[in-house]
This record gives structure tokens, C-alpha cells and sequence, in this order.
């Protein structure tokens, strides 16, 4: 047990950085460029984005927190 809640620490931070990402890639870029429909077109890379994606944010805080108390409760110990 003194194993497994750093490695689930580690890969709440790694899910973290990996949501964090997404959020960025999906949402952050874009935020100027959504309309009221919530999308955006990018024609460079031909893609249309939505919204939706600061879900990906959500999650990522989600998976800081996570890992935030699992790390905390490893160093009480």
C-alpha cells in the first residue's frame, strides 16, 4: 500500500497534464473565435471546434485535485 497511492498520485498529475492539454488545444486557442453557436472554423487545418471543450478543463482540475490529496495523504504518513 506504500506503493500505490504515489503511483496513482503520479497518474492523476499525468491525466491532469494530459486534460490540461486538450483544453488547451480544443478550447483555449479558440475562445476568441467561437460564435453564438459555439463553434469555430479553422481553415488552415480545416476543423470546425466547440465549446464543449472546456469540459477538458473541468477534468483536468478534477485530476489536479485528485492528485493534490492522494499526495497529501502519501505525506502525512
Amino acid at each position: 500500500m506504500r506503493i500505490v497511492r504515489p503511483l496513482f498520485a503520479a497518474c492523476a498529475f499525468c491525466f491532469a497534464a494530459l486534460f490540461g492539454w486538450a483544453f488547451y488545444e480544443r478550447y483555449w486557442r479558440w475562445r476568441d473565435c467561437f460564435n453564438e453557436l459555439g463553434r469555430c472554423y479553422d481553415p488552415a487545418s480545416q476543423t470546425v471546434m466547440t465549446d464543449a471543450g472546456f469540459v477538458w478543463g473541468l477534468m483536468a482540475v478534477v485530476a489536479f485535485g485528485l492528485a493534490l490529496v492522494l499526495w497529501m495523504l502519501g505525506r502525512r504518513r
